[in-house]
């Protein structure tokens, strides 16, 4: 993407994938320091809401809480099934940018029912539904969007559950000495060669594979609101485990951050079996065609995410998409009337 040239300025989403890099830049982990004191005391948090607001937010939360080996329970599921669980023991985190979001408000209501006072809302908006139903609400300073797909205040939410656990853990903010700003900026700007996009363009579904933190997840998400190109999430190796029964070889897989030991079997499977074209989005070189993008450290998830926005709205311009204006997707999906 270049932001300085009005195919790619017109659009309100890419404007947004690009604020994201101030968001960064400004963001304040040390808004979640008396947060983060009170969760570590109660030692369960669970992180729900629906879509965008919940799946590389919590995802990504759940695997830096289990690799830094912390002490607290970290989980994630949509707001309907968090209602079925037994939620008396944990802190519970509400996300919705809209504060509107019916799941997520009827979750609110049952929890202050059964008097669990350790529930909180992490929206883009003030005086909302959700707020009324939470004990404390946190607002995004990124501001509302005016895209359908959500993009900045997307990093937000994850950079403000990571801050979480960064305070719990008594680290320090890592975004500085990661370069997280600046790599996330070249990652939405790099080229991206045209052979890759020709490839999504004429595949029948794009594939994301990759580690189960949300960043492919939410990109296959992200694949149909900008595309409208029909996507699937693989999760680890699924790609390889049975799906390529029905899989084209005009179809594409893009995998994230691909596991050098998994090389061989990607390659057999996929590309010698099937047929189909792998690309890669990885700090280095692969084995197949590969899109580079900066190495963050332990903050690459972030950057991975952004190089996936990137390749989307370049996919999405090739086919003449609005990428503003989808046909049926909502900003508020489910909206909470009252």
């Amino acid at each position: 993407m270049n932001i300085k040239e009005i195919k790619y300025s017109k659009y309100a989403l890419v404007r947004e994938m690009m604020d994201t890099v101030k968001v960064v830049r400004n963001f304040d982990a040390k808004q979640t320091e008396m947060i983060a004191k009170k969760i570590n005391s109660v030692g369960k948090l669970l992180l729900t809401g629906e879509g965008s607001s919940r799946i590389f937010p919590a995802k990504n939360a759940i695997r830096k809480a289990l690799t830094q080996g912390l002490d607290i329970c970290v989980t994630t599921d949509g707001s309907r099934q968090s209602a079925l669980y037994d939620l008396t023991k944990f802190t519970v985190f509400c996300a919705s940018n809209s504060g509107k979001t019916k799941e997520i408000i009827l979750l609110a209501k049952q929890l202050a029912k059964i008097g669990n006072e350790n529930r909180f809302a992490l929206s883009a908006n003030k005086n909302t539904p959700l707020e009324k139903e939470c004990k404390e609400t946190f607002i995004l300073n990124c501001g509302w969007e005016q895209a359908v797909a959500a993009t900045k205040s997307v990093i937000e939410q994850a950079l403000f559950y990571e801050s979480i656990l960064w305070n719990i853990a008594g680290k320090s903010d890592p975004i500085k000495s990661s370069g997280l700003a600046e790599k996330i900026e070249q990652a939405l700007t790099l080229p991206i060669n045209p052979e890759i996009i020709q490839l999504a363009i004429n595949a029948p579904t794009i594939y994301f594979a990759g580690y189960n933190d949300g960043v492919a997840e939410e990109l296959t998400l992200k694949t149909n609101e900008i595309t409208r190109k029909k996507s699937d999430f693989l999760e680890g190796t699924y790609a390889v485990h049975g799906i390529e029964e029905v899989m084209q070889k005009e179809d594409v897989v893009f995998v994230i951050d691909p596991i050098e030991e998994e090389f061989e079997k990607f390659q057999k499977v996929l590309v010698d079996g099937v047929g189909l074209k792998v690309v890669a989005i990885s700090t280095k070189q692969t084995p197949f065609t590969t899109i580079i993008i900066p190495n963050a450290g332990e903050m690459n998830s972030h950057v991975f995410l952004s190089a996936g926005w990137n390749l989307l709205v370049e996919i999405g311009l090739a086919l003449g998409i609005d990428l503003d204006k989808p046909e049926r997707a909502r900003k508020v999906g489910n909206e909470f009337l009252g």
